[in-house]
């Protein structure tokens, strides 16, 4: 049996909640509900005046005793927003940078996750509103300098579906039953958060954690997959 963890993917909405409250901490309090051992965050605020200045991805790591990469896929002299990965194990930053963007800047993050003997990759990213715009994202996303140069276990944690289905395995329909809905928070009818696995990862579960926490901390509800690293 191999090593087994709990990832979760989760767009915070620069943790304004759906009473309109500004509040990392609640944030990180629903993540702490999950029981997280990695986390991938989108629309992440570092510094920026709207919400108080404050690093969100160091801040939300800090209450639960981990670690934060952050890549700014928006950035405006001190102010930035963009993707991030939380987590308490071993960490090594193999790429931060942009997507083909014409509207809103978009980024990807990868990460690499030592698991017992094998490095789990996990990639980070939240895709544009456009179709078009999702699509040659995508396909830089799946080409050789981000999934397309990965042969070993990983997981990617995207905000839509598009052509990674093509290439990955979707983690819901993976582990069976119904997929779940993720938005809107408080009455959730949209699978638009997803995650997909690649070759040497099996499914064991996923779920929507939908607690009342859940459903005021951000428009957006957190999407769980229980995995194990073969």
């Amino acid at each position: 049996m191999g090593s087994r963890l709990r990832v979760v993917t989760y767009n915070v909405h620069s943790c304004f909640g759906t009473d309109r409250k500004l509040d990392p901490g609640r944030i990180a309090a629903v993540i702490a509900e999950c029981g997280a051992d990695i986390v991938a965050l989108q629309e992440v605020d570092v510094e920026r005046a709207r919400s108080g200045g404050v690093d969100q991805a160091e801040t939300i790591a800090a209450h639960l005793s981990m670690i934060s990469h952050f890549h700014p896929a928006l950035h405006l002299e001190e102010e930035r927003y963009g993707d991030a990965l939380l987590t308490a194990l071993p960490t090594r930053l193999v790429k931060a940078g942009g997507l083909p963007s014409r509207g809103e800047p978009r980024g990807a993050l990868w990460v690499e996750v030592p698991v017992d003997e094998m490095k789990l990759q996990v990639f980070v990213t939240h895709l544009g509103l456009l179709g078009g715009e999702r699509v040659r994202q995508t396909e830089a996303l799946v080409g050789p300098g981000w999934l397309g140069a990965v042969r070993l276990p990983g997981v990617t944690a995207v905000t839509v579906y598009r052509l990674l289905a093509r290439r990955l395995r979707d983690a819901q329909v993976e582990a069976g039953g119904r997929p779940g809905a993720t938005s809107p928070s408080r009455l959730p009818l949209l699978r638009i958060d997803h995650i997909f696995v690649g070759e040497g990862v099996r499914v064991h579960q996923t779920f929507v954690h939908d607690s009342p926490l859940a459903r005021r901390a951000s428009d957006h509800l957190p999407l769980c997959a229980d995995i194990e690293i073969e």
